[in-house]
């Protein structure tokens, strides 16, 4: 049995989190196990087609997937943000001509106790997208849930402003009943990558260009998916942002921490998430204060800095590695 971290995937399957999975492709420490699809930045119909996509150009079809959520648990109907990551999650790549049977839109989400079961102590949960699917996970099955050695979660922003709103970032702006589930009934402390840190992992487009060009040398077809659709999220990124010299890959630096734990520094803090409507909705608050009274919230682990040398240095290194399968 290969000794890389086995990681089963939750995704809304936007731009960042395709170059994260993308990176697991060519990693050699971790390795997808499963995947579980649902909505968020598309359509859970669309993140499946993406993932059926890639299924197709990276010639992997023995990882299972499984269907996820195709909205909230606040019954507020789903937005999408095409203007930011495409239609399908692939910026300018149009996956119209690919059909979704209605047997492929499965309704198996029962199958992540046999992926937990199967791994059991040694898989990690990586969230990338909203925590609708996670949290029913542990409401379904809070035993089971005790079997995954570690959480990953991209989410929040506590001593940034928000993406979404001037204090929420998406993940919890999606759906803020799914993250208060998963911060308080989480068996174990989850690892939180926030926008605190996830907005400075900016890579430059003379990063990817040089990138492409080792792609398109090497013939990696898989490879040569990553300028179109990361040129097309920093196009939003320019114009909502005139001053950001790249595109901040928020679930490729949450990925590279689940790799690299050593490499994230992480803060114990306790958290809450803001769940009445109005401007703090989704909000993630952290009890900060150096004083030994603190907040009675549930303790997890924030990401607080890292090496973004070190970062940009390895990331690199691992694309241009080959296929690590």
């Amino acid at each position: 049995m290969s000794d890389k971290k086995k990681v089963l995937v939750i995704s809304d399957f936007g731009i960042d989190d395709i170059v994260a999975v993308l990176y697991a492709y060519y990693s050699d420490t971790v390795e997808v196990v499963g995947i579980v699809s649902d909505y968020g930045n598309v359509s859970k119909e669309n993140a499946l087609k993406n993932v059926k996509f890639l299924e197709s150009i990276t010639g992997i079809t023995d990882i299972p997937v499984i269907g996820g959520a195709v909205s909230s648990l606040t019954g507020i109907p789903p937005q999408f943000y095409p203007e930011i990551h495409g239609e399908y999650g692939l910026g300018p790549i149009s996956l119209e001509h690919l059909e979704i049977e209605s047997t492929e839109i499965s309704e198996n989400f029962y199958e992540i106790n046999a992926i937990i079961d199967k791994y059991e102590g040694e898989l990690y949960i990586f969230s990338a997208g909203r925590l609708t699917s996670l949290a029913t996970a542990f409401v379904l099955y809070p035993e089971t849930m005790k079997k995954v050695k570690e959480f990953y979660v991209m989410g929040g922003a506590f001593h940034v402003p928000g993406n979404v709103t001037p204090v929420a970032e998406a993940n919890f702006f999606g759906d803020p009943y799914a993250a208060n589930i998963l911060i308080q009934l989480a068996p174990k402390k989850i690892h939180l990558i926030p926008l605190d840190v996830t907005m400075y992992a900016l890579i430059t487009p003379a990063m990817i260009d040089a990138l492409h060009e080792f792609y398109l040398k090497s013939n990696d077809q898989v490879g040569q998916i990553i300028k179109p659709i990361v040129d097309y999220y920093y196009d939003f990124y320019k114009k909502t942002y005139p001053d950001i010299s790249g595109s901040p890959l928020h679930d490729l630096l949450a990925i590279w921490a689940l790799a690299n734990k050593d490499k994230m520094i992480f803060e114990e803090i306790p958290i809450k998430v803001a769940v009445n409507t109005g401007s703090t909705f989704g909000q993630s608050m952290g009890d900060f204060r150096l004083s030994t009274e603190k907040a009675p919230w549930p303790v997890h682990k924030i990401a607080k800095q890292f090496n973004y040398g070190q970062f940009i240095k390895e990331v690199f290194q691992t694309f241009k590695s080959g296929p690590s399968r």
